[in-house]
Order: C-alpha cells, then sequence, then structure tokens
C-alpha cells in the first residue's frame, strides 16, 4: 500500500506537534472522573484545570466510594481540591471557569466566586473567564498535572457528565449533585497523555489563565518522586491505567477567536477540511451538534465522488434542552438533507444509539470525535457546529499513524471499542465483521439488533420548526458578533436613543435606590416608615388567595396604560421573594404583552402609527421583515417602552408565535437581573451586614459594568464606521 500523505502541517491545522510518552482514551465520564482524581494526588507543585463548566460539588467517584476514601480523600471536587493543597504546601491549584451567560444559570453552581470551597485556601486559585468576544464562550477542557500528565476532550468536571459505558437506564449512580436522577445517559470521550505532549497543554493553559487574568504563571519546578512508593516508571500515571499507545507524537490544534489584540486561529477547521480531503475508505464520526457549514460541505463533495469514502455519524436522537432542540436540531437537519442530497453512492449513515429502558430519553452522545480510515483520529472539545470553528475557543488533541502500524492499530482499536460500546458486542466482533466485509457501514448494518444497539436517525423538525428559525450564521455564528450591524438591521441608528442615555437612566436609577437604601439606615425616614408594617403588609397580601391572579392583573393593566415595566417587577419581587417574584414578572409581563400586541392588530397600522409618532414606520417594516431577532433584541436593549414594541408588533406582519417566542426569550434575563437586584436590596435593608453589602454591590457592579461596556462598545463601533464612511 502506498504511503499516505501526511496530513498534519503545524502552523496551518494544528499549533504544533509532541511526543508522548503515553496515550490512553479514556471512555465516558466514569474512567476520566477516575482517572483524573487518581493523577492529581500525584501533584507536587501545580494543577491547572480550566473549564467551560467546574462544579466544587461532583463527586469524582460513584463506585465503592468507602475504597477510594481510603487514600484519606474526599469524592467531591471542591473538598478534594481543598485536601491536596492541605497535605502538600508546595501545590498551587489554580482553576479557570467560563464566566457563563445567565441563560446557563440554572444548570450551573450558583455564585461559585463566593462559595467557600472555591475560596478556602490562599493556594487554591478560582477565577471566572470572561475574556472572549460577545456572544462566544471558553470551551476547552483541559487539566494538567505538574506538566507530566494532562487531559483534554469533550469532558468537563461538573454535574450530569459521570456515567459508565453501560449507560444504564435509571442508573441510581448517575446523579446530580443534589442526589436527583438524570435520566440520561451521557457518553464522551477525553484522552490522557504524558511526556512532552504534556507540556505542551500546560503551556497552552497558562497561556490562557493570563488571557483571563492577566497574571504569569511560571511552569512548574522539577518535581520530586510522587507521593504514591508504588508509582509505575512514568511516575503519575495510574498503575490501574493501561495505555493505549507509547511513544509517538500528538498534535494540538485550536480555535481561537479574534478578540482585542488576539489573533484568530481556526486550526480545527482547517484540520477537519484536511483530514475529511484525505480519507480513503471511512470516516466515522461522533458529535454532539454537526451544523458547520464548511464541514457539511466537504463531506457532501466526498460524498459526490464515485469512489469517496463510506461517512458514518453518531448523534444524540435529539440535543439536550427545549432551546437547543428548537435551534440547533433545525439547524443539523438542513445540513443532514444537503449530505442525503450529495449521497448519490449511498455511502453515507446517520445512526444515534439505542438503550432499552430509557422510556423515552436518549443517550446524550456529547462526544467530539472523528477517525479518518486507521490513519488519523482526532478527539478534543471543539463540536462540529461553526462556533467551535471560530468563535468559542477550543482545543483538541490529534493522532496521525503517518504509516505507522502500531498508531493504526490503536486507532483501529479505539474505534472498534466505540462502536462495541453502541452495538453491545465486543471489540472483537466488530474487527472480524470488518475483515471480512471491508465495510463499516455493512458492519454496523449487520450487527445491529433489537437490543442496545444502533438506529438509523429519524428526522424530527416540522417544516413550521424550520421556518421559524433564521439562517445558520445568526444562530450558530462562526465569527464574533457584529452587534453595531446586528443593530442597524433591526433598528435604524436615527430611530434610537444614545446608548449613553439608557446608561445614564440605569446609573441614576441605581444611585437614586442607594441613596434612599442610605438615607433608611441613616435619616428620620427610618422611623417614619416602619419595616415591619410593610413586611407585614407584603407577607398579607402573599397570603391573600387572589393575590398571584391580581398581580397579573396589574401587570395587564400596566401595560394597556403603558406604566413602567421595571416598576412593577421590583414591587412584585419585593413582596413574593426572589423566585415566585420571578416567575409571576416573567408571566405577567408576557400576558401584558400579548395583550397589547392583540390591542395592536385590532387597531391596525395606521392608529398604531399616530399614537406612536412618524419615526416608527422603518422600526415597524424591520419588525415584519426579521420579527423573532428583532423582538428579541429590543427586548434585551429597550429602544421603545415596552408597550410601545408590542403594539407595534401587533399592527405589523410579524407572526404571534415569533412575537411570543421572541419576548419569553429577550425579557428573561432582565427580569433575572432585576429580581436578583431586588433581592439583594431588600436583604441588605432587612439585615444590613457586610455580606449583605458585597452581595448587592456585586449585583449593582455586574450591571453597571454591563451597561457601560455596551456603551464603550457601541461607542466605538460607531466611530469605526464613521470614520470608514469618511475615508
Amino acid at each position: 500500500m502506498m504511503k499516505a500523505t501526511p496530513i498534519l502541517k503545524p502552523g496551518k491545522n494544528c499549533w504544533r506537534t509532541e511526543h508522548a510518552d503515553r496515550i490512553a482514551f479514556l471512555i465516558d465520564g466514569a474512567d476520566f472522573f477516575r482517572a483524573f482524581r487518581e493523577t492529581a494526588k500525584q501533584a507536587q507543585h501545580s494543577l491547572l484545570i480550566i473549564g467551560w463548566d467546574i462544579d466544587s460539588r461532583v463527586e469524582l467517584i460513584k463506585e465503592q466510594k468507602a475504597e477510594h476514601e481510603s487514600d484519606g480523600l474526599p469524592v467531591n471536587l471542591g473538598d478534594f481540591l481543598n485536601s491536596l493543597i492541605k497535605r502538600n504546601d508546595q501545590l498551587h491549584i489554580h482553576v479557570l471557569d467560563w464566566d457563563f451567560i445567565m441563560l446557563f444559570a440554572p444548570s450551573r453552581e450558583w455564585m461559585p466566586l463566593y462559595k467557600e470551597e472555591w475560596k478556602a485556601h490562599s493556594r487554591l486559585h478560582f477565577h471566572l473567564d470572561d475574556q472572549h468576544p460577545a456572544g462566544a464562550c471558553h470551551h476547552q477542557k483541559i487539566v494538567v498535572v505538574d506538566d507530566r500528565v494532562a487531559f483534554a476532550g469533550g469532558l468537563d468536571l461538573t454535574r450530569g457528565r459521570w456515567d459508565t459505558s453501560e449507560h444504564r437506564p435509571c442508573d441510581s449512580r448517575r446523579c446530580d449533585v443534589e442526589t436527583d436522577p438524570i435520566p440520561q445517559p451521557y457518553h464522551d470521550i477525553q484522552m490522557m497523555i504524558s511526556g512532552a505532549a504534556a507540556a505542551a497543554l500546560g503551556e497552552l493553559a497558562r497561556e490562557r489563565w493570563h488571557r483571563a487574568t492577566g497574571e504569569k504563571l511560571a511552569p512548574p519546578q522539577a518535581p520530586a518522586p510522587p507521593i504514591r512508593s508504588h508509582s509505575s516508571e512514568s511516575g503519575y500515571w495510574p498503575d490501574y491505567l493501561a495505555p493505549d499507545l507509547e511513544n509517538t507524537s500528538v498534535a494540538i490544534a485550536r480555535t481561537v477567536p479574534r478578540y482585542g489584540d488576539q489573533v484568530e486561529v481556526r486550526e480545527v477547521e482547517q484540520l477537519l477540511l484536511d483530514a475529511i480531503a484525505a480519507a480513503r475508505d471511512t470516516i466515522y464520526i461522533e458529535a454532539q451538534y454537526l451544523t458547520a457549514q464548511k464541514i457539511g460541505a466537504a463531506l457532501a463533495k466526498r460524498l459526490s465522488e464515485y469512489d469517496g469514502p463510506e461517512v458514518v455519524a453518531l448523534l444524540p436522537e435529539h440535543t439536550d434542552g427545549w432551546l437547543s432542540q428548537n435551534t440547533m436540531d433545525v439547524l443539523r437537519e438542513r445540513l443532514f438533507k444537503q449530505l442525503q442530497q450529495a449521497d448519490h453512492h449511498h455511502r453515507l449513515r446517520l445512526y444515534c444509539p439505542h438503550v432499552p429502558g430509557l422510556d423515552g430519553e436518549c443517550v446524550n452522545v456529547h462526544s467530539k470525535m472523528i477517525i479518518v480510515d486507521n490513519e488519523l483520529v482526532r478527539v478534543g472539545s471543539a463540536n462540529l457546529n461553526n462556533r467551535s470553528m471560530g468563535l468559542d475557543t477550543e482545543c483538541d488533541l490529534v493522532l496521525e499513524a503517518a504509516g505507522d502500524a502500531r498508531v493504526q492499530h490503536a486507532i483501529e482499536t479505539f474505534r472498534n471499542r466505540l462502536l462495541g460500546e453502541h452495538l453491545g458486542v465486543e471489540p472483537g466482533v466488530i474487527e472480524a465483521h470488518l475483515a471480512r466485509d471491508g465495510s463499516l457501514i455493512r458492519t454496523i448494518e449487520a450487527l445491529s439488533g433489537s437490543g442496545r444497539t444502533l438506529v438509523p436517525l429519524t428526522f424530527r423538525v416540522t417544516p413550521d420548526m424550520d421556518a421559524l428559525i433564521p439562517d445558520t450564521q445568526i444562530v450558530d455564528s462562526d465569527k464574533p458578533l457584529d452587534t453595531e450591524r446586528l443593530l442597524t438591521e433591526v433598528v435604524p441608528h436615527e430611530q434610537r436613543e444614545p446608548a449613553r442615555h439608557h446608561i445614564a437612566l440605569i446609573v441614576s436609577i441605581l444611585a437614586a435606590i442607594l441613596g434612599l437604601t442610605a438615607a433608611w439606615h441613616w435619616s428620620p425616614l427610618r422611623e417614619w416608615v416602619n419595616v415591619n408594617t410593610l413586611a407585614a403588609f407584603a407577607a398579607g397580601f402573599e397570603q391573600t388567595p387572589g393575590a398571584p391572579l391580581l398581580t397579573l392583573g396589574v401587570f395587564l393593566i400596566g401595560g394597556l396604560i403603558a406604566f413602567p415595566l421595571t416598576v412593577l417587577i421590583i414591587v412584585c419581587v419585593l413582596v413574593f421573594g426572589p423566585w415566585q417574584g420571578f416567575l409571576y414578572s416573567l408571566l405577567g409581563a408576557l400576558l401584558s404583552a400579548i395583550l397589547t400586541y392583540g390591542l395592536g392588530h385590532l387597531l391596525g397600522r395606521d392608529m398604531v402609527r399616530r399614537l406612536a409618532g412618524k419615526k416608527i414606520g422603518e422600526l415597524n417594516r424591520r419588525l415584519a421583515r426579521r420579527g423573532l431577532l428583532t423582538i428579541i433584541f429590543v427586548r434585551v436593549i429597550p429602544v421603545a417602552p415596552f408597550t410601545i414594541i408590542n403594539l407595534i408588533a401587533g399592527a405589523s406582519h410579524i407572526r404571534f408565535r415569533d412575537f411570543a417566542f421572541g419576548s419569553a426569550i429577550g425579557l428573561l434575563p432582565g427580569i433575572v437581573g432585576m429580581s436578583l437586584f431586588t433581592d439583594r436590596l431588600a436583604a441588605t435593608i432587612q439585615k444590613p451586614d457586610l455580606p449583605a453589602f458585597a452581595l448587592l454591590a456585586a449585583v449593582i457592579a455586574a450591571i453597571v459594568v454591563s451597561g457601560w461596556s455596551f456603551w464603550r462598545w457601541e461607542e466605538r463601533r460607531r466611530n469605526t464606521r464613521l470614520r470608514a464612511q469618511t475615508d
């Protein structure tokens, strides 16, 4: 067989290649969590953890806890890391977590910066990474121990990731941090490496820490002998874990978005395009998403060729969460149809895992992996969506055989393990069928059965769902969000107030509230209005049987008379508390919006134009042309009063479901922020101690900084645009 042309090219489709002493493929969370715990125990000087989500409460070990706790170390992450710090006065642990947007708050550890687990010791350094473009996230999942052993892949040290390769239905061990059962099995992959390749990941992780915090970390000193006395040759490598491969090169491929002085890097995208183009026989993909347009076009090109490779893609039956199912699932089915149209020679198969007894749930395929022939395997954090190609920060590890039979065998064995897991058979069975049939597709079809198996992916998106979702680059962009362009698209510049006016208003309101709070404590105002009386009135109203309905009625009336929505939200939270107040506020705001939308529809455009003024005409036309996106935008950034927007939307051609759906999404962050602020303010008034003031100050700072950042950012964008027009 003619030797294949090398695919990996440092500086083009990967950052660099380095020697790895040992390599292991860790399939599913139970294997990764255990290997991480055993390796981290050996850390002498440095333990670096960076990820999309990191939760101090997550349990690293679910099975045989007593056996693992015999080492004197806890099983949950936060206590485990603090125990490592306490027993080794030379060890520093750095944890870098993505500074997530409010949309992810319900599934995240609440206010991690203030958790005792993350601030209990001066040598445990925890930081939230906010150094990314608007709309982007830090998505790398990397662990580095003393630059000797490292992990990278698709798994974060957080809730919901632990599972075994059995993916049992109703597995009691697969529970959340609050012991709630997780019915959905979770499948993902992590690579573990040692040697110079691990040190390179350490360099990458320290660079990201510096980017996020401004602090430069020195490489760890040459470590002393590991803590355990019965260490293996590699020292840090767990004794129980046999490597899948030794003494070979590993490449590191990155995605880094353009941001500030940060240069854009799209190595992952180029690597995937080059690997797909080089494939001869098979392309095996496991992916959470498959929406990347350039990757889809490359696959379609190979499928259209007479002698192109088979393409087998394994995906979840549907993605996780209502929002993802109504956006990303739509986009992936659009791409699937393009691939099917290009599949003239019937070499495409789309599968999802089937595990009996899941009762409507599906295996959450979260892996980000591709194997090309037996020549190349890539495991990492980058999804096959557009944002992972250019918007989010990603890190993948790549092995290329380059004719080395050892590496080819390791890649083939890894793929057979994965297929054996999904088909419920031993890897040897896969190997035998492949040797006989010479086709990955025929092997899978021959071994598919009625029990645990792979089944063809069923398309679920209806025409109505497809029509609701805008162009791919809006929902799944591969470039940083150009908000000035978006603002110009949905709201003309001449019809919106300068952002500084909104910021000045916000700051004025906050200053007035803080002034009132100060007057409450240090003036006679506290004597004039009795807190207990007001609290008793609020509590009494809350207990009134019709209080919720009355509250919703107030929101409806407020919408009709254009009463400020913010004031209604504040009162609602003060009366009902943060959770019920948030719920009633969101429901009340939506009902009020729907009512005034209906009123606008009845009045018609001419009447609404007369009521709202002539300048509102262009906004009306843009609402009609791009209703869903515009409604979301004007809810997040209110360019006109709440009631006016509703009336115009009703009078325009915007569909009701676009209006309702966009309003729900757009109102959510503002109501969440206002609920948090009001709750913290009330708590500070009732108990004016230092922690209460600190939390209130943090919430206020977040609001002010967000507004100020937007104003500065809009000013820069506007000035750049004006200079371009002048030039």
